[in-house]
C-alpha cells in the first residue's frame, strides 16, 4: 500500500512537472518586444534572418503611427460609449456632434485600414512567392492585396 501511494504521488508530480514544461515551452508571446511578437512569422513562414531583420525594422517605423492610430480608436470608442451613455440616461441626441464623430470615426478606420495595408505589402515584398502566398492566406480579406500596392 505504501508503495503504491509513493508511485502514484511520484507520477502526478512527473505528469504536472511535463504539463507545465510543456506549455512553459509553448506558450505564446506575451512580451510586448516587437521581436517576440514578429517571432511567430519566422517560425510560420520559414523567414531567413535577413528577411526577418528587414521585416522587423519595416515594423518599427510603421509602429509609431499604428500605436498612435490605436490611441485614436480607444478615444473614439469612448466617446461612442459617452454619447450612447447620454442618450440612453437624457434620451437626446446632438446629431450635428453625432454626424461629426461618425465622420471622424470612418475617417479614423480608413487611415489604419490604409497604414495596416502599407505594412503588408511593405512587408510581403520582401518575401519569396511561396512565403507571401502563405502570408496572405492568414491575413484577413481587407488586408489581402492582389497587386502589391497601397490603398489609395
Amino acid at each position: 500500500m505504501k508503495n503504491t501511494l509513493i508511485v502514484l504521488v511520484l507520477g502526478l508530480t512527473a505528469a504536472t512537472a511535463a504539463h507545465f514544461g510543456w506549455y512553459y515551452a509553448h506558450r505564446p508571446c506575451t512580451g510586448d518586444q516587437l521581436e517576440c511578437q514578429l517571432a511567430w512569422m519566422k517560425a510560420e513562414l520559414k523567414l531567413t534572418d535577413a528577411q526577418f531583420a528587414r521585416i522587423k525594422a519595416i515594423h518599427e517605423v510603421s509602429s509609431p503611427r499604428l500605436l498612435a492610430l490605436a490611441t485614436q480608436v480607444a478615444r473614439m470608442r469612448d466617446e461612442y460609449a459617452a454619447f450612447e451613455r447620454a442618450r440612453v440616461t437624457t434620451d437626446r441626441v446632438d446629431f450635428v456632434e453625432f454626424a461629426r464623430f461618425v465622420e471622424q470615426r470612418r475617417a479614423i478606420d480608413r487611415e489604419c485600414l490604409d497604414s495596416s495595408r502599407r505594412l503588408v505589402v511593405a512587408t510581403s515584398d520582401l518575401m519569396t512567392p511561396l512565403q507571401r502566398a502563405h502570408y496572405f492566406g492568414l491575413l484577413p480579406p481587407a488586408l489581402q492585396t492582389r497587386d502589391h500596392s497601397p490603398a489609395n
